[in-house]
């Protein structure tokens, strides 16, 4: 993200009035009032003025710093709970998670950090964060101002990028990058892994891993005997992730990496693709690896499907059925995308998911995520 990209955000300090730019990764817009504090602001003033719509451009000690975020995070949880009552409604639930999630987003997002040009950051006891923020933002040539909150989403995601995420059926880690959804639901890498390739592939060992992401699935086809896979993303950061993903697996020789809005051109006897789950609207640029507003993307790819399969070829569409819990989408509506599209159901494999969540009886949405079942849905053309 070159510098002139970024927008200005302007306040006044010992009586000057300054501006510099304004960098999110994650497409937050600049805060419009700014007041400049230090450590000598209580965590109780901070968090009025941030939920009164006041940035608070931070100049004491770094730390200190953190420690404020700590400190207004308890805060947005205690008003959280307080207001939390119980609604029997699964879609209203999900609707009212979603606000709180953004109202203590937006929070928490007031409190920002002065960035000199390569990412150093003019505090005392900062730490190094020029790769991290680098792997985001990409070169800073001049000073910035950034939220704390998503530069400490920058330095987490970058410990993931270098440590990776163990994925079993490669016997090997995927690296994900920041932005681009992290395969730590293994669940569905397993699905993938154990369904019964088609027997066309003897014949044709090609397949299309639809919105590819970190390459995962493209990189377990590859090792399960597969040829060639063409694997596609429209997002940046995906495309590079699952080409870094690809070569440092050493697959770079099966595995296509292309930039395409769903399928690329020509037809494959295996198409795969696992779309964002949940049919509601992105909150951020980043949630569109979960939220699939009006299930475009699911959408796209089974009308798509039978005009890019061979003749008695398969789709495999991976989903999990977190919608219906939620009564966001009925499994009845699912089954009419699929026979509107001209597709039929072949078989279905479903496992059950292990994150944590799903048996944490505090999350608000646990009665969904206890019910929760990943398929993978082997389609044919009718």
């Amino acid at each position: 993200m070159p510098g002139t990209d970024c927008p200005i955000i302007d306040w006044t300090e010992e009586g000057d009035c300054r501006s510099v730019r304004w960098r999110s990764a994650a497409g937050v817009p600049p805060p419009s009032r700014v007041q400049v504090v230090d450590d000598t602001l209580t965590a109780d003033a901070a968090y009025r003025l941030a939920c009164e719509g006041s940035a608070l451009l931070w100049r004491g000690d770094f730390q200190n710093a953190r420690q404020m975020l700590q400190a207004m995070a308890r805060r947005c949880e205690r008003s959280s709970h307080k207001s939390r009552t119980s609604i029997h409604d699964p879609a209203q639930a999900f609707h009212m998670q979603r606000m709180a999630q953004a109202q203590r987003a937006r929070t928490l997002g007031m409190l920002l950090i002065p960035f000199d040009a390569d990412h150093l950051i003019p505090l005392r006891r900062a730490p190094d964060v020029r790769q991290a923020c680098a792997e985001a933002h990409g070169l800073a040539a001049e000073p910035y101002v950034s939220s704390l909150r998503e530069l400490l989403g920058l330095i987490g995601a970058h410990e993931w990028r270098k440590k990776g995420v163990d994925i079993p059926a490669l016997g090997a880690r995927i690296h994900p990058h920041y932005g681009v959804f992290s395969p730590v639901r293994g669940e569905y890498v397993a699905l993938v892994a154990a369904a019964p390739l088609p027997v066309l592939l003897s014949a044709n060992s090609l397949v299309f891993d639809i919105g590819t992401g970190t390459g995962v699935l493209a990189a377990v086809l590859a090792r399960r005997g597969v040829a060639r896979v063409v694997a596609t993303d429209q997002d940046a950061r995906a495309l590079d992730c699952a080409r870094e993903n690809v070569a440092r697996l050493g697959l770079s020789g099966q595995v296509e990496v292309a930039q395409a809005d769903l399928f690329p051109p020509g037809a494959a006897p295996l198409i795969v693709c696992n779309p964002p789950w949940v049919p509601a609207r992105p909150g951020s640029p980043l949630d569109h690896a979960v939220y699939d507003p009006d299930s475009r993307m699911l959408r796209g790819f089974l009308d798509g499907l039978a005009s890019h399969l061979e003749p008695g070829g398969e789709g495999w569409l991976i989903l999990s059925d977190l919608a219906e819990h939620l009564a966001l989408r009925s499994r009845g509506e699912l089954l009419a995308l699929i026979d509107k599209a001209g597709l039929q159901v072949l078989s279905r494999a479903d496992v059950r998911p292990t994150h944590p969540r799903a048996n944490d009886p505090d999350d608000p949405l646990h009665t969904a995520r206890a019910a929760e079942v990943t398929s993978l849905w082997r389609l044919g053309v009718q």
